[in-house]
């Protein structure tokens, strides 16, 4: 009962390597000592039916399914990666922005024609949305900054002249 039961296991793939092929070539030695012969004579006379043994046929197909492999999946697709331009001329349209962040769109808001009234307001909200949605944002010139989402990267650094019009940037790190 013990041998029936590693046998199964060994043909499921389950067992040791090594021991299913010493099994394998064991039990075939055995079968070729014991099996009938492989030819059968037909009723009509010099036609002859090859058949194959049942278990050898049972061993090869067991070792085929014990060594295919399944197909490899990709789970990372790339998808083209949009950067929308906004230049928001009140703190309404700051909603527009959060939407394109939780898109996953990258934005840049250009600030440099909006009342400076409202500017700091706008930083702060679009700043805070960023943090919320674990992105990350980088001041790009004078009243122009970058916001993305968690799937973009911000790489290298720019230089730009501080003006007195400086928009107060929140220090944030990820």
């Amino acid at each position: 009962m013990g041998n029936l039961l590693d046998k199964f296991i060994g043909i499921m793939g389950f067992g040791d390597d090594q021991t299913d092929d010493e099994l394998a070539a064991a039990e075939f030695e055995e079968d070729y000592e014991d099996e009938e012969p492989r030819f059968k004579t037909n009723t009509t006379r010099d036609n002859f039916v090859r058949e194959s043994a049942p278990r050898e046929t049972a061993l090869r197909d067991a070792k085929e399914v014990r060594h295919k492999s399944s197909p490899v999946v990709s789970i990372h697709t790339q998808k083209q990666v949009r950067v929308m331009i906004v230049e928001p001329s009140s703190f309404e349209e700051t909603q527009n922005i959060a939407e394109h962040l939780k898109s996953r769109r990258a934005v840049v808001v250009n600030l440099e024609k909006t009342d400076s009234s409202i500017t700091q307001r706008i930083v702060d909200f679009v700043c805070g949305t960023t943090y919320a949605l674990g992105g990350n944002m980088q001041k790009i010139g004078n009243g122009i900054f970058m916001f993305v989402p968690n799937n973009v990267d911000i790489s290298g650094e720019t230089s730009f002249k501080m003006t007195d019009r400086e928009i107060i940037w929140p220090k944030m790190n990820h």
